[in-house]
């Protein structure tokens, strides 16, 4: 790992100590005690070799034996306590690294949430199978402390045998500095031996787990299939199953070869340390027993020390693999810390919205052009048109040009490229973003209707104002249907979290939207495609109720269906993001133009 991916290590750590430092403390508690827990009964089993040897009392071997057995459970208790705590922090890690997250992703300019790469590097992170990165950072670092620790104590366990082994006594090479000098050349040779073809094996299961990321969405996205009925009414008319097999099969191939993959370098992996392990455990038997033989150290002594460096051979081994997967980690950390520090590019106002009792807004754009980010082409090109308060307006044109851009633009989801929005002649750009916000209820072509109580769907929140939701859904055209449910604005939408909840049909979807637009009472009422989940007797009802809905407000409403646009009293035909045609439908109806084009290629269905 290089210098900068600690530090994304440490910065992604930093996060979690502000608001968690006990969970960080208690990791470092418990690697410690994991790792000193096993040395403790290393060196009472020496000392009671030892004892035994020297023809100790029952006595005292009892003692050793006391002592042994209650230090280690002193200290098993202690490190079973820190594994309780430190798990219940890891099993809701996923909730307090996706707090920060989601609240990111909801404050971060509109512009991120749809671009492609952002859209990646939040899946990544998400894709992690049912941890969240900071409990598998904290994992991976616990392990990697434990295996530290493991060997900065056997490394001081054992440099006494060195030490005596070295030493120039009478019994030939056995006790000189030369055999000494070669066991540990040979200790260091093999670790090094380990720790490279460790590092080798790792690095190839690291490539091998970007490639089983891959398959994994593969497969996420196809159960998701699988198990939506929504999809599967397609699959199933278009008779789309075989191909929806073969993909399948190949998704899984590839699981299964890279899966093959993995296992293999996992074998070697394993194979290398223990093959090592072994080695090293041979070589450091026979010189202890040499010494112990030369009379430099005890039996007991043989036992510790050996028993000592294997256990550093194995958490050298082991550290390894650790730090391959913190690799891993430090990739995904450098996502997390790219995805928050994601700078903020639309100004900030804090000029507050105009309080005016009349409710009167005129609303400006003066020589507006736009282009999406990363984009070199004109959405909308050098549009001037002016409207106030009260008017209904309606937006045509073919696919593409510029209507939905028209309203992001409008309600400031987007800010300009070119030129300026004014409302009561001010910048936009100058008012408090969430201020002006306010001004605007919007229902979408993609609306979202939630698994939430539908009296919180209207409202948008949980405080609901029974009068006015009763009242909103009634004028949407949801009356009937509102008053049969048992639950009144406390049905469940959907069942995915109430058993007892209702599924409502897209078109009475589409109806709380429209209601949830009303309860806003917003000065500007957004409509995209209001009517399209709607049967004809529905939509016919919509629309002679509309200024019933919408009041003295004003309303914008985007549809293709022309017919639906005669009551309004002014209507922008967009082409290739400029209005090239405006009035009302009389008034288009009879000039040359695409509005008239348009109407005559659909008034043959309107009959």
């Amino acid at each position: 790992m290089s210098r900068k991916d600690w530090k994304n290590i440490f910065v992604l750590l930093g996060s979690l100590s502000k608001k968690h430092k006990d969970v960080l403390v208690g990791l470092i508690g418990l690697s410690v005690f994991t790792a000193l827990r096993p040395f403790v009964a290393v060196i009472l089993t020496g000392l009671l070799v030892d004892a035994v040897y020297a023809g100790k009392a029952l006595e005292e071997l009892l003692r050793y034996v006391a002592v042994g057995a209650g230090a280690t459970l002193l200290m098993a208790v202690a490190e079973a306590v820190l594994v309780m705590l430190f798990n219940r922090k890891l099993e809701y890690m996923q909730e307090i690294q996706a707090r920060p997250l989601n609240e990111k992703s909801m404050k971060m300019d509109y512009e991120y949430l749809e671009n492609v790469e952002v859209h990646e590097m939040r899946q990544r992170l998400e894709r992690l199978g049912g941890w969240s990165l900071t409990a598998r950072v904290l994992s991976t670092l616990n392990k990697i402390v434990k295996e530290f620790v493991t060997v900065a104590v056997a490394v001081c366990v054992v440099v006494p045998m060195f030490v005596r082994g070295s030493h120039p006594v009478s019994q030939g090479f056995i006790g000189s500095w030369l055999m000494s000098a070669l066991l540990l050349a040979a200790v260091l040779l093999l670790v090094g031996f380990e720790f490279k073809f460790g590092s080798h094996f790792n690095k190839k299961l690291a490539d091998a787990r970007k490639q089983m990321s891959g398959h994994e969405t593969k497969n996420k996205y196809y159960l998701d299939i699988m198990s939506g009925y929504e999809k599967q009414k397609d699959l199933r008319i278009c008779k789309q199953q075989r191909l929806y097999e073969r993909e399948f099969e190949e998704m899984a191939q590839g699981i299964k070869k890279t899966s093959d993959k993995m296992s293999q370098y996992a074998c070697w992996n394993a194979f290398t340390q223990q093959s090592v392990s072994a080695l090293t455990g041979f070589l450091v038997y026979a010189f202890a027993g040499a010494l112990a033989c030369a009379g430099l150290i005890s039996i007991g002594g043989v036992v510790t020390y050996a028993a000592s460096i294997l256990r550093f051979t194995e958490s050298m081994g082991r550290l390894v693999y650790q730090l391959s997967w913190m690799g891993g980690n430090a990739i995904l950390a450098k996502d997390y810390i790219d995805y928050m520090e994601l700078p903020q590019r639309k100004h900030e106002g804090c000029i507050p919205v105009e309080k005016r009792r009349d409710d009167r807004f005129s609303v400006e754009f003066d020589h507006v052009s736009f282009k999406y980010p990363g984009s070199d082409v004109y959405v909308i090109r050098d549009l001037s048109l002016k409207f106030e308060i009260g008017e209904r307006m309606a937006i045509v044109g073919k696919n593409g040009s510029g209507k939905t851009t028209f309203i992001k633009l409008l309600c400031r989801l987007y800010d300009v490229t070119e030129g300026c929005i004014k409302v009561n002649d001010i910048d936009i750009r100058k008012y408090d973003y969430a201020e002006y916000c306010n001004l605007f209820a919007v229902v979408f072509q993609d609306f979202q209707v939630f698994a939430f109580p539908l009296g919180e769907n209207v409202a948008a929140g949980s405080s609901v104002d029974e009068e006015r939701a009763v009242d909103a859904l009634e004028r949407a055209g949801m009356g009937e249907r509102y008053h049969g449910l048992p639950g009144g604005l406390d049905t469940s939408i959907g069942k995915e979290f109430e058993e007892s909840g209702v599924t409502f049909s897209g078109g009475e979807k589409q109806k709380i939207a429209i209601a949830r637009a009303i309860y806003k009472n917003a000065p500007f009422v957004i409509m995209d495609e209001p009517t399209a989940a709607l049967d004809p007797e529905s939509e016919c009802e919509v629309y002679a109720g509309f200024d019933k809905m919408v009041g003295r407000k004003t309303a914008i409403y985007i549809s293709h269906r022309l017919a639906s646009c005669r009551f309004c009293q002014d209507i922008l035909v967009f082409d290739r993001g400029k209005v090239i045609q405006r009035g009302s439908h009389e008034e288009l109806e009879r000039q040359e133009g695409l509005y008239r084009d348009m109407w005559n290629a659909q008034a043959q269905y309107y009959a």
